[in-house]
């Protein structure tokens, strides 16, 4: 009998890269080297492709980090939002604040102008409700704008500085002094030399809610009209 050769594979194209796997990968990269060092080349080697498959599907680092961003806020759980202008614009920058503490690399990519702007309808849901909140207290549209910016660089300087602290370490930080504010001139600075040691344990505490409560009230004072 004639010798049967085994069926060969049909040639065709290549397994397809979807945007999952390359979202995924990219997220990996990040989280092991930072956001700094991702580039297309080292995401294409990471997943085993040619950095011109990529280019299928993000047009540039700035793209891919807009849309690992956009994915993320599209998972963020979003708390019920109260009726109240100023207790809803407290919800919303709060939950701002947590989803982008879990992901400081972000905040510090939104940073760049004009980058929230290219958010999607997901994440940019709660900055509509800040500014909807503070219109609806009764500020103008120019003044809510107002209000959001300083809220967003409230909160984004308050997740850089604590993240950037972690990545440090908080034992740097202290010994960099030495004894902190414990060997500085309490002449020419009377309240820091008697603060000494204890500012690095009241300096890091979690006060962002109540220092929003705060600036909150003070912005809302500021755009609102004179009550008669």
């Amino acid at each position: 009998m004639p010798h049967l050769d085994a069926p060969r594979p049909r040639a065709g194209r290549p397994p397809t890269t979807s945007r999952a796997q390359i979202l995924a990968a990219a997220r990996g990269l990040i989280d092991r080297n930072g956001w700094e060092r991702l580039t297309i080349r080292k995401l294409a080697a990471e997943i085993g492709v040619g950095a011109t498959t990529l280019y299928h599907h993000v047009q540039d680092k700035e793209d891919l980090l807009l849309l690992l961003i956009n994915e993320y806020g599209e998972q963020v759980a979003r708390p019920r939002l109260p009726d109240e202008p100023r207790q809803r614009i407290v919800v919303a920058a709060a939950t701002i604040h947590d989803a982008l503490a879990a992901w400081p690399w972000a905040a510090e990519v939104l940073t760049t102008d004009g980058f929230i702007a290219r958010l999607g309808d997901s994440p940019l849901g709660l900055v509509e409700a800040v500014v909807a909140g503070a219109v609806d207290h009764g500020c103008a549209p120019e003044h809510a704008v107002y209000v959001f910016r300083s809220i967003w660089y409230y909160t984004v300087g308050e997740i850089l500085v604590r993240s950037h602290t972690a990545r440090r370490g908080q034992s740097e930080a202290v010994t960099h002094r030495g004894a902190f504010f414990g060997n500085i001139d309490a002449e020419k600075l009377p309240h820091l030399a008697a603060l000494g040691d204890r500012w690095a344990v009241l300096a890091p505490r979690d006060t962002y809610v109540d220092g929003l409560r705060a600036l909150v009230d003070g912005l809302l004072a500021q755009g609102a009209p004179t009550q008669p």
